[in-house]
């Protein structure tokens, strides 16, 4: 989040800010890769995952550490701002996309649902008599089925 957030602040000319950002997610970055080299090394049953070899976690790396460079080098040429001491907050509510969602409400209770209602609804009431008594198989009688012979004068002509 700190080097998406750095690289917005770099294209807004916060370039200081923008590389405060940016070495605050260098840093988690080596906290993170730490971590999961450390998974990668753990014996355990199932199959072994590797986070720090997989694709999104290699092209952040590359990203970060492009990016900070890119950030120092514009602000040695072009802006020459201060690089503050604390790192800038990050804006965690979003302001922005395309709708806004709408926080879930259960419904009310219809006023049928009352505790006797609900007690009626006990399983270990029910009859015993009513498990398993298949019902017998009725015998099928046969259908007499009508003699059809072929008729060749049925009424329709080929042209």
């Amino acid at each position: 989040a700190y080097c998406y957030h750095g690289q917005t602040l770099l294209t807004s000319d916060k370039c200081g800010e923008a590389i405060r950002s940016l070495q605050e997610s260098e840093k988690f970055f080596a906290k993170a890769e730490a971590l999961c080299k450390e998974y990668g090394e753990t014996k355990g049953p199932g199959t072994t995952a590797k986070p720090s070899g997989h694709l999104f976690f290699r092209k952040l790396g590359s990203l970060v550490k492009n990016t900070l460079e890119k950030c120092q080098r514009e602000n040695g040429f072009i802006y020459f701002q201060k690089v503050p001491s604390e790192a800038p907050q990050l804006e965690l509510k979003a302001n922005y996309g395309l709708v806004e969602p709408v926080p879930f409400e259960f419904p009310a209770l219809n006023a049928h649902w009352t505790p006797e209602t609900l007690a009626a609804f006990d399983l270990t009431k029910r009859p015993k008599d009513d498990t398993a008594k298949p019902k017998p198989d009725e015998d099928v009688k046969p259908l007499k089925e009508p003699d059809i012979k072929p008729q060749k004068d049925s009424g329709c002509q080929i042209s």
